[in-house]
């Protein structure tokens, strides 16, 4: 019989209670979506009953006075096109920093992962102001704003897993007659697949819950998830509590349903690509 460890145990036992620690907000925030307004801020931890369920009704009214179907697409729109710019040229990027050796490339890498600790409200009001006079304050725009401040992180990623690609296998695809742009898109990424996963999930999860940035950049006129929740609060502080939970469930579930589709390469792809070189 298999001895049992009690270390083990007890790191599972630690981390099933932080798992329950985590998941018990966005328990809440189900159960109190399908109650009433008034039973929420009396009894928000205690399931609904008979006179407080209020069924779909607070998704109705919240998709209604928000918008949310329109504000679902510019979320995606954005989202999507963001995180496959933030790939395509960050890969590209990290290869040829990685690849041709000199001290220009060295700066630029270091500059890269500079950025990754300059907090964003230290440049937003200057960065929102540049991206007005530029005219980036539609959804094409906001792409590149995203793309800038998102290379930082995945340049780093990529650079660091592609340190341990044998180059051997580049020069095979040279001699064999590839150009350097099919040498990186047959040979290169297709390696890079986990790692190019890892960072497509980071940046979802960044880019589809970001209020500031595209309030600051886009304000109401392209109104994302985000935005569009908190015009459920009303005059005085008055907020709408039912409808909100709702849609805050609405929001969660796509990258939710994304997240657990490719949770599988996110260790694999980070500790590949901080880890080495």
């Amino acid at each position: 019989m298999k001895k049992i460890n009690l270390s083990h145990i007890l790191i599972f036992l630690s981390l099933l209670f932080l798992s329950i620690v985590f998941l018990i907000p966005i328990l809440t925030v189900l159960l109190n979506s399908f109650k009433n307004k008034f039973s929420i801020s009396q009894t928000p931890f205690v399931l609904p009953s008979a006179d407080t369920f209020s069924g779909i009704e607070n998704y109705i009214s919240g998709i209604n006075d928000t918008g949310f179907l329109s504000a679902f697409f510019w979320s995606v729109f954005i989202t999507v096109l963001s995180v496959a710019v933030i790939i395509i040229f960050t890969s590209m990027t990290a290869w040829y920093i990685t690849r041709i050796k000199s001290r220009f490339n060295s700066v630029l890498y270091y500059l890269f992962v500079f950025s990754m600790i300059v907090p964003f409200q230290m440049v937003m009001f200057t960065m929102s102001k540049v991206a007005n006079i530029l005219r980036l304050d539609n959804p094409f725009g906001i792409i590149l704003i995203y793309l800038g401040f998102g290379a930082g992180l995945s340049v780093f990623i990529f650079s660091g897993f592609i340190k341990s690609v044998p180059l051997s296998l580049e020069e095979a695809a040279i001699i064999d007659g590839c150009n350097t742009f099919e040498t990186f898109w047959r040979v290169v990424f297709p390696i890079l697949k986990p790692t190019a996963i890892t960072v497509a999930i980071l940046n979802t999860m960044w880019v589809w819950n970001d209020y500031l940035l595209p309030y600051l950049v886009i304000g109401s006129d392209y109104k994302t998830i985000p935005i569009a929740v908190q015009y459920l609060k009303g005059g005085y502080g008055s907020v709408d509590m039912g409808a909100m939970m709702a849609m805050l469930v609405l929001s969660i579930v796509p990258v939710i349903i994304f997240y657990l589709s490719c949770q599988k390469y996110i260790i694999k792809g980070v500790a590949a690509g901080a880890v080495k070189g």
